[in-house]
């Protein structure tokens, strides 16, 4: 029996040796694991939401500082405080993408917006703009980026993530410094480090933003880093591809090494392209234009009402007025030429005066709202708010006697107050403006009453159609940027003029030019290449003709300027090729100068469309007729030109702006523009 019960305490005891065994050699397998992906299965679906934590350091030999970066799916952990969710991503040569802020241009937004509210010194200091005219501080299509194929991001990331390692997810880089600086090393798990094998850069900077990191290079730098916020959107850059799936916080680096292994490399890259980069895929003819017009006209898609109001019946008793306008044969304010319908332009204009009533929201806080810039390349939506905040003619302080609501934004001020450079993302900027309209629409019946049809904004900067995009969709957008193939509705929304005002104090100097026959040059332009028309146009026509003055970018300083000007004042046409967008601040500027502006930009509305006849005072050219602009220019005769030339004279004063606003002048003619569209888009209940 001793015997019996001994050989059953080995067994027992042998049984549960076998049991730790079998557990420690389990225990070791699934530690092997998560340090050998792509094996590392097993421990991925033990973690909640497939979240892999990764730990790097970087160490920059000058200071011996250490970045300690913890990708999850809900927090990140940076030097051991925590904020947003960050991503790893690529940045390219910076020449291989448009800047946000030309540095020959306007210079320092902050320090142009400061200089504009304290409405500084009249200005020949001012020469804010050296490659004449600026285009953009931040053009929206330089960095939105969509892609050309309708693939989805997450259906890639499915396909191919079971296969990827750690150092595919996110790719180490080795930075080699020169004149004996210790190596920069980034790495982010205890991977062999991967090197691009592109040339590196001697320097690295590191910045920090709220809760962003960027590392920037010098602009001869091949590769860079940046870590960013995860709501950024998918980015297409030469040196480097970057996949964001925003479900689980996961990415993919992908160089042009093709660093993912042969089963993740089973299909070729998406394929992206910068909307600014190339043309239009569709074109909207003036025509068309014309066409849509009368048609938005008969059929107004506006949210009826969902209560009566005593100002509705205001605003249907216009609509009657104005289409039964008497005749008007001669006008001494007015030049018949210069309108669609000068009848129902000036009967519209008169009953705006006498009616209309806006409300000006106090709502919204300092500098984004409620202040006006008043000169640079968006000076346009600062003299609107600055006129419309210090009316007292149409502002009414009770927004029950209220036809029209205006919300008084800087689209400016939101994107140099909001954006982070080089984030290319600008979901905070619409973000902001969503959550005002939610407020507005919680404060007050007036927003919920019509949708917000009744409510109307004014914004000059490129990327205003974006911002407002969605939860301002209903508006009346009076906007720079109006490009019909991308959400301007034509008789709804206004163009509004891009006016390049360089003196806040006088914004009508060096007004007018030299008569017609003193205008030796038959063509001219001078600025940056931005986009992808100003080239061809320069390649077509720079140096190949004395008598068509295309230049590039002209070199800084006061004589240059002057020069930039006395060639306006010179020429009989003004060329205004697209830049980033459809929009050009020399439209304006050649009514400024006399010289008749020739529009090159497929999809453009231009400014006051509904009223404006722009037959009379321009040329609209279609992109494709650059190769035969001078034979165009040169068959018109001298009659049609005379005739152009003193409309544009006659049409110059609808486009300027003044300190205390005169009648049919700029402020008055996007006020008339946006109450008319609201008279023809109103349905009544």
């Amino acid at each position: 029996m001793e015997l019996l019960s001994q050989i059953q305490s080995l067994i027992l005891t042998g049984r549960r040796r076998w049991i730790f065994v079998v557990v420690l050699v389990a225990v070791t397998h699934l530690i092997c694991q998560s340090l050998m992906l792509p094996y590392g299965n097993v421990l991925l679906s033990l973690l909640h939401d497939g979240m892999v934590p990764v730990q790097g350091r970087d160490m920059l030999s000058s200071t011996q500082s250490h970045l300690d970066l913890m990708i999850t799916n809900g927090s990140s952990i940076l030097n051991g405080s925590e904020s947003e969710v960050t991503i790893l991503r690529m940045v390219g040569d910076a020449d291989n993408e448009p800047r946000e802020k030309d540095n020959t241009g306007e210079g320092n937004i902050n320090s142009d917006i400061k200089e504009s509210v304290n409405d500084t010194n009249d200005i020949d200091d001012n020469i804010v703009d050296h490659n004449f005219p600026l285009e953009t501080d931040m053009d929206m299509e330089g960095i939105e980026v969509d892609f050309e194929d309708d693939v989805s991001a997450s259906e890639t990331m499915t396909k191919s993530r079971a296969n990827l390692s750690l150092k595919q997810i996110a790719e180490p880089i080795t930075f080699i410094l020169e004149k004996g600086v210790q190596n920069l090393n980034t790495t982010l798990a205890s991977d062999t480090l991967v090197t691009t094998g592109s040339a590196l850069p001697s320097v690295v900077q590191f910045t920090q933003v709220n809760s962003l990191i960027n590392m920037t290079f010098p602009s001869n730098s091949t590769t860079g880093v940046s870590i960013l916020n995860h709501a950024t959107p998918n980015i297409s850059l030469s040196k480097g591809q970057l996949e964001e799936f925003p479900n689980d916080g996961d990415l993919i680096l992908r160089s042009n090494n093709n660093l993912l292994n042969d089963s993740a490399n089973t299909s070729s890259p998406v394929k992206k392209k910068m909307k600014c980069m190339t043309p239009p895929r569709s074109i909207t003819s003036v025509s068309e234009m014309n066409r849509l017009l009368l048609r938005h006209r008969r059929s107004s898609r506006a949210m009826r009402p969902r209560w009566s109001s005593a100002r509705d019946q205001e605003i249907v008793a216009a609509k009657s007025q104005i289409e039964n306008a008497p005749i008007v044969r001669n006008n001494a304010e007015l030049f018949s030429p210069l309108f669609r319908n000068i009848s129902t332009f000036k009967r519209s204009y008169e009953i705006m005066e006498r009616v209309l009533k806006v409300y000006v929201y106090k709502d919204g806080e300092k500098p984004i709202f409620h202040q006006p810039v008043l000169k640079g390349l968006y000076a346009s939506e600062g003299w609107f708010m600055k006129l419309m905040e210090g009316n007292r003619q149409y502002s009414v302080k009770d927004p029950r006697k209220a036809h029209l609501f205006y919300m008084p934004f800087s689209s400016r001020i939101l994107g140099s107050t909001l954006y982070v450079p080089n984030s290319h993302n600008r979901t905070r900027l619409r973000g902001y403006l969503k959550n005002y309209s939610e407020k507005l629409a919680e404060k007050y019946p007036f927003w919920n009453r019509t949708g917000g049809a009744d409510h109307f904004l004014a914004a000059c900067h490129d990327w205003a159609p974006y911002e407002t995009r969605h939860h301002m969709e209903h508006c009346i957008k009076a906007l720079c940027n109006t490009d019909v193939t991308e959400g301007f509705k034509i008789g709804r929304d206004v163009s509004l003029p891009e006016t390049y005002v360089r003196s806040a104090r006088n914004p009508e100097r060096d007004l007018g030019g030299k008569p017609p026959s003193q205008r030796r040059i038959l063509a001219f332009y001078a600025g940056n290449m931005h986009g992808y028309l100003r080239p061809v146009l320069l390649k077509h026509w720079k140096d190949k003709d004395p008598k068509m003055k295309i230049f590039g970018p002209m070199p800084p300083g006061v004589e240059s300027k002057m020069n930039y000007i006395q060639h306006m004042k010179s020429s009989k046409y003004c060329l205004c090729p697209k830049g980033y967008e459809v929009n050009s601040p020399r439209v304006v500027e050649a009514f400024f100068y006399e010289c008749v502006p020739v529009i090159i930009s497929d999809n453009f509305v231009p400014p006051f469309f509904e009223v404006l006849n722009w037959d009379a005072f321009s040329i609209i050219l279609p992109e494709k007729d650059i190769p035969n602009l001078k034979n165009i220019l040169l068959s018109i005769s001298q009659e049609k030109y005379l005739e152009m030339q003193l409309a544009v004279r006659k049409v110059q004063k609808h486009f300027l702006w003044h300190a205390k606003p005169a009648k049919y002048d700029l402020f008055h003619m996007t006020l008339h523009s946006i109450w008319h569209n609201r008279v023809f888009q109103f349905k009544q209940r």
